[in-house]
């Protein structure tokens, strides 16, 4: 999966102060790194229980498929939510009759959560895109990617008023074994992309369109976003695609669980 350039992500300047916030909110929570092979880590002895109800385990391998089937698409979008352009996205999903999966940061969650929950009305999945969006936490510990999860989890069913995230994204693809595994003991599938539209270097309407058709033979989960910069190229990308999408017999769904 290709990594979005940026190092730490577009939160990078206030990854320190955004997890220390955290961790002062959600009572200086600490995990323990489990010692030996990530492979071998059990992230059910690290992860203390989170709002939302009881939790039911999931398929810890990156899900790109689709539920509603070969002619369906997953529309993604992350790093949101920003009170600026969520609802302009919402606006088009309403339009044209079309749910997505929005993968959220937890910081962003927690200082909107008038939008998470305005996505959760409209029949919209909530996915986890931890808690600052560091792309490199795959190289960090397994105590780190605990905290930037589980942190994020909370501050997300937090804000939605009681649901809970459904999937779990690493910011770039920053997967590792034992955060798949943690993610997964938490009801959250680990969620990839077939396409990455590359709307987040800004490249013109024009060029995101033509990235979706051109590779969406790929598999049927596009990434988009919400947030993180002047993301006015996305949402015309958006409205051109949606109803394209439909005219080529699409339908619109979730990934798999």
């Amino acid at each position: 999966m290709a990594r979005h350039s940026g190092g730490r992500g577009w939160y990078g300047k206030v990854i320190g102060a955004a997890v220390g916030v955290t961790m002062l909110a959600t009572g200086a929570s600490v995990w323990t790194a489990q010692a030996g092979d990530a492979d071998d880590a059990s992230p059910e002895a690290t992860a203390p229980a989170a709002p939302g109800g009881d939790v039911k385990p999931v398929s810890p391998t990156i899900a790109h498929a689709s539920e509603g089937g070969k002619r369906a698409v997953n529309i993604t979008i992350d790093d949101g939510p920003d009170p600026k352009w969520t609802p302009q996205i919402l606006d088009l999903l309403r339009e044209y009759d079309v749910k997505a999966t929005f993968c959220m940061v937890g910081t962003q969650a927690q200082a909107h959560p008038d939008m998470v929950k305005k996505v959760v009305a409209a029949g919209h999945r909530l996915c986890d895109h931890t808690v600052s969006h560091n792309t490199g936490m795959d190289k960090d510990s397994d105590a780190y990617q605990s905290q930037q999860i589980l942190d994020a989890e909370r501050m997300i069913t937090k804000a939605s008023g009681g649901v809970r995230p459904m999937y779990y994204r690493a910011p770039g693809g920053a997967f590792t074994p034992y955060s798949r595994k943690l993610a997964a003991s938490r009801g959250m599938r680990p969620l990839g992309w077939n396409v990455d539209t590359k709307d987040f270097e800004r490249p013109g309407a024009d060029a995101i369109v033509a990235t979706v058709e051109r590779e969406l033979p790929n598999g049927p989960t596009l990434l988009f976003h919400d947030a993180g910069g002047d993301r006015t190229q996305t949402v015309e990308a958006l409205r051109r695609l949606l109803p394209r999408l439909k005219e080529q017999g699409h339908t619109f769904g979730f990934p798999v669980r």
